[in-house]
Formats: C-alpha cells, structure tokens, sequence
C-alpha cells in the first residue's frame, strides 16, 4: 500500500506517507502556555504507530498570539523545555514531528491576550465567538509598521526555539482566517499602505525571515481558501490567487505545501480543479494532502501524483494505532469528541 510505504522526503526519512494532521487540543496551562505532562506520550504512541510525519497543535508565537484557553507556547524558556521532552519521545520511535507556529489575529480577546486589544490588519471586528469559552471576539487593533515588525520577528523567535527543542521543521499556519491569513484575505485586509498593496507582503516576510533564521527547506507553509468566521468566502480567482500564493513560495524557496480543506475530493466554487489538483498544476515539489480523508481515498490520491504524503485528523485523535489497524485489516475506532476531546491518549 503506498499510503504505507516509508519514504525520504525534504531531507527527513518519514515511516510511511501518513502524517498527523494538526489538532488544537488546549492541554496546556493558561498562564504559562506550557503544555500538559501527557503531550509527549500522545505524540509518541502516534510514532511509535509508525505515523510518517506529525504536525503539532497550534503553537503560540506569543501572548497575544492565543485566542482561546489551553493553547501552548513556544516563546519561554519554560515552553521550549517541555516541549523537547516531546521530541525526544517521538525521536526515540525513529518519528518527525514539525511544530505549527500560530497567530490568531483579531479571533481573540483580551482575557487570552493578558489585556492587549487582539491585532490584525484592519479595524474589522469578526464575526462569532471565541472556542471554548465562548467570548465575542474583539475589535481588533490596527496593526502598525512596528506591530508587523514585531510579529514577524515573534515567528522567527518561535522557530529558532523549536530548533532548540529539537523539532525536525516548522509550519506556518497561513490559514483558517487566522492573522496571516487576515493580510491575504480582501475581506480583512483594507490597508492603504505596502501590506494592503501587497496582501501576500506580509507572509512573504515571515518566510523569507523565518527562513534566513532555520532554513527554507525546515519550512511547511499552511493555507487554504475557507476561513472559520467567513463559511460563505471563495477565491473570486482560484487561479489567479494560487499563482500568486506560489510565486511567493517560490521566492522563499519553500519545499513543502500543506492547502487544507474540508472535503479533499470537492471542487472549488470558482473553479472546476480540486484546490490540491490546482496548486499541483504549478508545483511540482511536496504537497501534503489533507480534508475527510479516509485510508482507501487517500491511496487513490497519493496514486494519482495530485499529493506525496496524506494527512489525517480525527481518526488519529480516535486510533493510536491508526496504521496497525490498515495493516491488519482491523475496522477504524470511529471518532467521538466527547471521549477524545476530553484527554489525551
């Protein structure tokens, strides 16, 4: 089974083309952002499984990065300690473990942001209620030159403290509506300046300098077209927008791409291309397949050339043992948040 074949990938030697996709699981502690005793063995029994590639929960770049309880940190000392103890764990059962670097933007509140106004390109409050505690979210403060300044160093700082952890890569997480994501977006992005200008500006520099810091090639980029607090927003230009999206990543020199939506096998609304069948169409090096798959469509997707490794979500919060299961021919535990959202195993 090809979903099940070791492969050398971006110089990282994966035990099978399955990767954890990233959850948000809100383990650590509210005022320290330091995660929960029980992450390294979650982690490591998805290894020890023989899970090609994990991608960690969203990681805090900062305070004022959260927007809602639980969220770790890689921004301390403290944060970057913990979480060596995970790499370590999953390295033991020969693993890869990439850490995703997380900024919220305006999806936030004060309570998560020790006080601060949440930030993001353009005065527009969204829409709905912060996870969990279920807080309105915020009017956002405009962000200044510094503001975006800070932020971009803010990400290069969390990289370089995931190298010190000893995580294998980083993602950036450009998108859901998340901050970067608000820039790239014309429905959050009114600026008048570069970063309006230029929507994908501001993303280009946090590659370019992230990079510079760890390495292009310790980089996978996330993005996609849907956001959370906008369910009905489309790409008007599907083409027109990816082209654009990887022009940047070439610049950058970014080796692997993570597009993320619900339904892998559905077509765009503008476009009659799935978004991984678009991007393929212009990119010709890693992309990560992700969105309901199951074990047999994401076979039929890593054989069609369209992804090279296939990224799964709950049935891994369900099944540890996800690939003993495929191998034995064993049914799939099915998904239940009230059990698995509720500790973790």
């Amino acid at each position: 089974m090809n979903l099940l074949t070791p492969t050398y990938m971006n110089g990282w030697q994966l035990q099978s083309k399955v990767v954890m996709a990233p959850m948000t699981r809100g383990f650590a502690d509210f005022n320290t952002g330091i995660i929960h005793s029980d992450t390294s063995a979650y982690y490591q029994q998805r290894a020890k499984d023989g899970i090609g590639m994990i991608i960690t929960e969203g990681i805090a770049i900062a305070d004022e990065a959260r927007g809602t309880v639980g969220i770790p940190g890689l921004y301390t000392n403290e944060q970057t300690e913990a979480w060596s103890k995970v790499t370590n764990a999953v390295h033991k059962e020969k693993g890869i473990i990439i850490a995703q670097l997380w900024h919220v933007g305006r999806l936030s509140h004060p309570y998560f942001t020790r006080g601060r106004k949440p930030l993001a390109p353009s005065p527009i409050q969204a829409n709905g209620v912060t996870h969990k505690v279920h807080f309105p979210y915020e009017m956002p403060k405009k962000m200044t030159f510094h503001d975006i300044q800070l932020v971009i160093k803010q990400f290069v700082h969390a990289a370089k403290n995931a190298m010190k952890a000893g995580f294998d890569g980083i993602e950036i997480h450009a998108a859901h509506g998340y901050l970067i994501d608000q820039f790239l977006s014309t429905q959050t992005n009114f600026r008048k300046d570069n970063y309006g200008e230029n929507r994908h500006l501001f993303l280009e520099e946090i590659l370019l300098a992230v990079g510079e810091e760890i390495g292009p090639n310790k980089i996978i980029v996330r993005f996609s077209e849907h956001k959370d607090d906008l369910p009905l927003y489309v790409w008007e230009s599907p083409e027109e927008e990816v082209q654009k999206l990887i022009e940047v990543f070439h610049k950058a020199q970014i080796q692997v791409l993570h597009p993320s939506v619900n339904e892998f096998f559905k077509p765009l609304t503008n476009h009659p291309l799935i978004l991984h069948g678009l991007i393929r169409k212009y990119w010709n090096k890693t992309i990560i397949g992700v969105g309901n798959l199951t074990p047999e469509s994401a076979e039929s997707a890593l054989n069609s050339g369209i992804v090279d490794l296939a990224a799964f979500g709950r049935p891994l919060l369900a099944n540890e043992d996800f690939i003993k299961r495929i191998k034995s021919s064993l049914s799939i535990r099915s998904y239940k948040p009230n059990v698995h959202l509720k500790r973790l195993i």
